[in-house]
């Protein structure tokens, strides 16, 4: 299959926004994949799933999803025939009936997790400490300013809605470990990705291995894109 005819659409997670796949997006967009980062609003889980399903259908030919933290739910719940594929880069993966939190909280939290609670407007901000301390601690000072700049606060709606029958149950899927993981521990993602049955890749990154490791991300997405070809 020619790589013109494959699309990566690439999904943020919370506290995130498009720009934090840059480095992956180049590397793809040179070897002639139609490349897309989908915004998602961070509202409601609906709201985010009608959000990734607009930028799929914008997208040309069979698709490869990547999704990053709670993506990971939503990029199962994406409603597309030309789906194929789905990559899990530290994601959260809900079964059918479950919420974001019943998997985020699944395990005791890492020390260095940050405390979460909503602000004054019904949002969830992350402290700016913990961008150093767990979000990204193995990101260079100047990447953590971009990280902290560019954050969008996750709406509690977003995960604590249930989930349908997840595509993973469908679809060939890759499931990125990240052993220095310090907002989703590595045991939850272990636990996930057995469930799964997902291709597991286990390296040790963070939970932005997209922007602190992006090659381990690209090779993974290329296992998937190959995948489809096969």
């Amino acid at each position: 299959m020619s790589t013109e005819t494959v699309s990566v659409v690439l999904v943020h997670g919370a506290w995130a926004d498009g720009s934090s796949w840059a480095r992956v997006i180049g590397p793809l967009s040179a070897e002639g994949y139609n490349v897309v980062a989908a915004p998602l609003p961070l509202t409601t889980f609906a709201d985010d799933t009608a959000a990734l399903d607009r930028a799929v259908e914008r997208a040309a030919g069979p698709v490869v999803l990547v999704g990053h933290a709670y993506a990971g739910a939503v990029i199962a719940a994406a409603n597309s025939a030309t789906v194929r594929a789905l990559v899990y880069v530290a994601a959260l993966a809900p079964d059918e009936g479950e919420t974001v939190a019943d998997v985020f909280y699944r395990a005791e939290p890492h020390p260095s997790a940050p405390k979460l609670a909503p602000d004054s407007h019904g949002l969830v901000y992350l402290p700016d400490g913990a961008f150093s301390d767990a979000f990204a601690q193995n990101a260079t000072a100047e990447e953590r300013a971009l990280l902290r700049a560019v954050q969008r606060p996750l709406s509690p709606a977003c995960i604590t809605s249930p989930v349908g029958r997840p595509s993973w149950k469908d679809l060939p899927s890759w499931f990125l470990i990240a052993e220095q993981d310090r907002m989703i521990v590595r045991a939850t993602q272990q636990f996930m990705a057995e469930r799964m049955l997902a291709q597991v890749r286990s390296h040790p990154v963070d939970h932005t291995p997209m922007v602190t490791a992006p090659q381990v991300v690209i090779d993974i997405v290329r296992e998937a894109i190959a995948s489809i070809g096969a």
